[in-house]
Formats: C-alpha cells, structure tokens, sequence
C-alpha cells in the first residue's frame, strides 16, 4: 500500500514538474511586439509605421503605460503583407483601405511572381512567433509543389535563417520561437535525405562534416551533407561540437578527406588562428582539404593563404563554388 502511495505521488510530482516547464517554455513564446521589432522583421522604419498609424489607422497597438505601443502577432503579420505589396509598386493609400483578408490575398497572389520566397519567409515568420506548425505545413507544401527541395531551402530557408541571425543579434527573437522553426526545417532535411537513393557507386573521396567544439547550430551543416549526398558524393556526418583530436583517428582511416565545418559564433583572432593552426596540422603530409563556412572568417580569410584551406560566406557559395 505505501509502495502504491509512493508511485502515486511520484506520477504526480512528474506531471506537475512537466506542467511547470510547459508554463515557462509558453511565457517565452513572444506574442507581443513593440514598434522596434516591428521596423526590424519588416523592413519599415518606426517613424513611417508611426505616421501610417495616425494618417490611415493601418495598425491598432494596445497602449501600455507611458505610452508604450504593443503589437499584436495579427498586426506583425499585416504589416509584413503591406512590405510585400509596397515592393510590388502598391501605394500605402490604397493598401490602407484593404482589409487584413484582402491583404493577405493579394500578397499570396504575388507567391506566384518573382516575390515569391519573400511572401514564404513572411508566413514562416509568422509561423515561427505564433508555434503554428499547420502554417509551416502549409507553406511547405504550396513551395515544394513548384521548387526542388534544395530550391526551396537555397530561396527560402537560407534568407529565413540569415534573416533570423539578425534577430538573434537585436535581441528580437527568443529561443523557444528560433528553436521551433530551426527543428522544422530540420525535420524536413531528414526527410529528404531518407529519400534519397544508395549510390550505385563509391568514390574513393569522403566528405568529413563537423562543427567545431561550442557549435550548435547545424542546419546549414545538414542541407550540405543532402547536397552531397543528392551528388553521389561519400560521405562522413559527425555533426556538431567535434573536438579536434577526434579527428586525427578518422584521418588514418581514409587517404582522400575533405573536411567541411562552419561557424556561426565568431571567435577572437587568437581563436581562429588557434583553430587554423589545428588544421593545418591534421592536413600536413596528406592532399586532404579543408572547407571553412561562415562570415565570421570574412577579415581572418583575406589575409590568410593556402592551398588546402578555403573559406566561404555560406553553404550556398560552398554548392556554386
């Protein structure tokens, strides 16, 4: 009887530690905006949101305390239709006088025009900030009905995650927001390296992907090891915050390496030259390669020079090179 009590409680304790968790993981989804972030995710300066506000009564903010606006996630995304269309040669005049449905319409009408990728990044905003997975869905499938998937992810995703950074650094984005979209799109790369078929054959090359110790964000990483293996290329994938001496046990196995990682955090030059140093020492007396990905090396790589050592701004440059 006690043992069963003990169960009891124990069952108890978990779901009430599990509901508390859920509580704190909602109260940092963000459903409010001020006009910052607003002029940040559209593109629209503060003052010319300010003054739409008063000449049309484009947007209705709840006012807080000292006069404070707070915006609503329908207003955000009413706001970013509007950008759409005023890149489309709308006047904000006749936009004014449109109804949210109407303006959602006709932004979805431009998807099928050269705007297309920006209408798709807007809804995933949207997306992202409401945890409205059914919408991600949604967008997902009207894309990939008239792109490839490495389309999709090259004229939508990369802009979206490029476009999310810039988030991250004004401290508009929090992280329950960034990692509900980030494990979308991730989910949708398995998929669609599951699909994809055995190579008939084995090129005597492997193309070694990591990312070094403290990097965690992957995405790019993965869509290049589905673009290698969509090429037939061989392929290692250790993911991310590899150690480098992890890597000299894998050197003696294989004869031919490319070895690909990626930074997103920027490092100090101390840092980088450290790191540098570590593969030059993995790549000394082989005609193994290295490719380093991301801007963050953009002042470090023009001064330095080597022919087994490349860098990049992106994954998309690295595919194109």
């Amino acid at each position: 009887m006690e043992f069963r009590l003990w169960v009891y409680f124990a069952f108890i304790k978990f779901f009430i530690v599990l509901f508390i968790k859920r509580c704190n993981m909602i109260s940092n989804i963000q459903n409010t905006f001020n006009i910052q972030d607003l002029e940040i995710l559209s593109g629209i300066k503060a003052h010319t949101i300010r003054t739409w506000e008063k000449r049309y009564g484009l947007l209705n903010p709840t006012r807080l305390n000292r006069g404070i606006r707070a915006y609503s996630i329908l207003e955000l995304q009413k706001l970013l239709n509007v950008s759409l269309l005023l890149k489309h040669n709308y006047k904000i005049s006749e936009l004014a006088k449109l109804v949210d449905v109407e303006l959602e319409t006709r932004a979805k009408t431009i998807s099928l025009d050269k705007l297309k990728s920006n209408y798709y990044i807007n809804s995933i905003i949207i997306s992202m900030f409401s945890l409205d997975e059914e919408l991600f869905e949604e967008v997902f499938q009207e894309n990939i009905a008239s792109e490839s998937f490495s389309d999709v992810f090259r004229n939508t995703y990369i802009p979206l995650l490029n476009h999310i950074g810039a988030l991250w650094q004004t401290n508009s984005l929090k992280p329950a927001n960034e990692r509900f979209i980030s494990n979308l799109i991730y989910q949708k790369i398995l998929l669609n390296i599951a699909d994809i078929p055995k190579p008939t054959r084995q090129p005597k090359r492997v193309n070694v992907l990591f990312l070094p110790e403290a990097e965690m964000h992957e995405i790019g990483l993965l869509y290049m090891l589905y673009h290698l293996k969509l090429t037939g290329e061989k392929t290692i994938y250790l993911g991310r915050s590899i150690p480098i001496d992890n890597l000299f046990e894998i050197k003696s196995k294989f004869k031919d390496i490319n070895w690909i990682t990626s930074f997103v955090i920027d490092r100090t030059d101390k840092e980088k030259a450290e790191f540098i140093s570590d593969m030059e020492e993995l790549l000394i007396h082989t005609k193994n390669t290295c490719c380093i990905v991301g801007k963050v090396w953009g002042e470090f790589s023009a001064s330095y020079k080597s022919e087994n050592i490349s860098f990049y701004n992106g994954f998309d440059n690295l595919i194109t090179d």
